[in-house]
């Protein structure tokens, strides 16, 4: 992989993920990565939109099943605590995270949810897109958050 250019930094949980930073001096101005770099594509998991009702739910949707805190900061958590538990069922944590897409229904809990993120992803940035959207899935709920991840390379296998 010579032919690139040095990542700003490596997952420390997967030495397939670089970090890239065109501007290094400014990366605490920056909660995400402006472009993630996957060498050596390997399995990938694309994680659906979670929010802060419960992964599995009935369908048509039963309302007692959706009741929504309004503060943006617990809906993310709620759907934080989803996506950590699909990362863990298949052995992945928060730094095999490559991108990130959050869609908002109001821009302004764009701070809260960052930092609720944060307190997951610790210093690690993964690529991200943040959207805002007019409503999501369920009356109430004002984030959905989808994520990707790679799965680091197995013992004697190259990539």
């Amino acid at each position: 992989m010579s032919d690139f250019r040095p990542a700003f930094r490596t997952s420390p949980s997967n030495d397939r993920i670089k970090e890239i930073q065109t501007e290094p001096e400014r990366v605490k101005d920056m909660p995400y990565a402006p472009a993630i770099r996957l060498e050596g594509v390997g399995d990938v998991l694309y994680i659906s939109g979670a929010t802060a009702s419960p992964l599995y739910h009935k369908h048509p949707h039963e309302e007692h099943e959706h009741q929504h805190s309004g503060d943006i900061r617990e809906q993310t958590r709620r759907a934080m605590q989803t996506i950590g538990a699909i990362l863990a069922h298949e052995g992945l944590g928060w730094t095999d995270v490559v991108k990130v897409t959050k869609y908002l229904t109001d821009m302004r809990d764009q701070d809260g949810m960052v930092a609720v993120m944060s307190e997951y992803f610790g210093d690690w940035k993964p690529a991200s897109t943040t959207v805002c959207i007019n409503q999501l899935s369920t009356p109430g709920a004002r984030v959905e958050l989808d994520m990707i991840a790679a799965f680091p390379r197995r013992s004697g296998v190259t990539g």
